[in-house]
């Protein structure tokens, strides 16, 4: 008797379509929901070049993060592992992933995929002096080359890392600055700290630009690329350059945004010089919610959160739910909206989906394949699980539900935590198809299902969500 898998490799091969796709990863960084004008009718950001992949491409309306701040959201991208599952608080000081962990990257290079990563890491080294090599991140990961920085361009020390290796230590100083008329956690704000001679803060994302259309535009394409380039950017500092500065009607975030567009436009241009574009799929999202609160709100006529609730870090959905885009022209019909909810985990099953590799049963455990969501149709995933950034608020979703176990953000909003009173709701539960505003609090209005969500909330925190019946 034939096998499932020949009799599907017979016919991958019978119509002339086996050929694995290049995989070009465009990960920004604090960019909310409402940002694009493609997820935003009424954004005050002009976004061309986000927008034309929407154009060609498919929009995820229910993407989410699997956790809403950078390192968390990272750790779950790249491994299919929700971040509550590690510590994630130990960054500064070791990796995050270990050398047993399958990343996207060590899938693709399984797979013959030549990997690259340009730009953010953020989830740690085994550092012992910028002289000597970094140990843990990219490179041993899965990446064939890396070139970045270790976090946020506001988190010292900042020096470019090529490889594994310091490209010059952080010898010199620079001073903290922020920003007059802004919060402390928005503007130019930067950390006081180390930072090498060759580095300019201002010249990040260009570099970062460069060294992607360089991989871009060399690729032997005997063997299909997967690029993970992870801008540093809206994230503060915002630090738009003179040719963007005041052009949009956002101060300088909304010039930062549009700056970020047209280095995105700068990578889809490389593919199309390359001839790679008709043979790639690109998937473009943001790593957690933006740094906007309702006083920006009012003063620019400018929603960051597209009409969600709450900012980086917290529970609800501005804080977790991105604009996600998926353009792969010879699979995904262009100008299509999807509601599949998907979560970044899903990267693993769904790159080992497109490239007809199985999964060990290790790998991925939260991760669920929406390959089948880029032709229209409906992906096994209908349950998304997270930790805020305050570690003691979990939240669950299932269909339209979702619980959070505590009262108040759990992230950047005030109040973080609300003390819950012996007759009041212990926790919010929402009705996302009625309320997606997070406005309606149901709580003691649904004890069974508040009942049903924590009991399975308990499953998922104990078992891989991939293998939980």
């Amino acid at each position: 008797m034939i096998s499932l898998r020949v009799l599907l490799l017979f016919l991958v091969l019978a119509t002339g379509s086996g050929a694995k796709p290049n995989i070009v990863i465009i990960l920004v960084d604090d960019m909310g929901y409402g940002d694009p004008a493609c997820f935003n009718p009424e954004s005050k950001i002009i976004t061309p070049n986000i927008d034309s992949l929407a154009r060609n491409g498919m929009k995820f309306t229910d993407a989410h993060a699997p956790g809403p701040l950078c390192h968390m959201s990272r750790y779950g991208l790249l491994t299919g592992r929700y971040p509550f599952r590690t510590d994630v608080t130990k960054w500064p000081k070791q990796p995050l992933i270990t050398a047993e962990q399958m990343t996207i990257a060590s899938l693709a290079k399984s797979q013959g995929y030549t990997t690259a990563m340009v730009g953010k890491w953020h989830l740690g080294f085994r550092e012992n002096g910028y002289e000597k090599p970094l140990k843990g991140g990219p490179i041993d990961r899965g990446f064939d080359s890396y070139f970045g920085i270790r976090a946020s361009t506001d988190i010292p020390p900042y020096f470019y890392i090529r490889g594994d290796k310091a490209v010059q230590p952080p010898s010199g100083h620079i001073e903290a600055e922020l920003s007059e008329n802004w919060h402390r956690i928005q503007g130019r704000m930067r950390r006081a700290g180390g930072i090498s001679p060759d580095m300019n803060l201002d010249d990040v994302l260009p570099k970062f630009t460069d060294e992607a259309t360089k991989i871009i535009a060399s690729h032997d394409q005997k063997n299909p690329l997967m690029l993970y380039l992870a801008y540093p950017a809206p994230h503060t500092p915002w630090l738009p350059s003179k040719e963007f500065l005041g052009k949009s009607k956002v101060s300088i975030y909304g010039d930062f945004v549009m700056m970020v567009d047209a280095q995105i436009g700068r990578v889809l241009t490389a593919l199309k010089s390359a001839k790679m574009e008709e043979d790639t799929l690109v998937i473009f999202t943001s790593d957690n919610g933006p740094c906007w609160f309702d006083k920006d709100v009012k003063k620019f006529g400018h929603d960051s959160q597209g009409g969600l609730r709450g900012m980086k870090a917290d529970a609800w959905e501005a804080g977790h739910r991105m604009p996600f885009i998926a353009r792969w022209p010879k699979k995904v019909k262009s100008g299509t909206t999807s509601k599949q909810l998907i979560c970044f985990t899903d990267f693993l099953a769904t790159f080992a989906d497109i490239m007809g590799s199985d999964l060990p049963d290790e790998a991925g455990p939260d991760s669920f394949s929406f390959l089948p969501a880029l032709s229209g149709k409906s992906s096994s995933r209908d349950t998304f699980v997270m930790r805020a950034g305050s570690a003691a608020v979990m939240t669950i979703r299932e269909g339209d539900w979702k619980l959070i176990t505590k009262l108040g953000s759990g992230g950047f909003s005030k109040p973080k935590i609300i003390k819950s009173k012996p007759d009041g709701p212990q926790g919010q539960l929402y009705h996302l198809g009625n309320d997606l505003s997070e406005t309606n609090n149901l709580y003691l209005k649904h004890p069974e299902i508040v009942a049903r969500l924590s009991e399975k909330l308990e499953q998922l925190k104990e078992s891989p969500h991939r293998h939980l019946k």
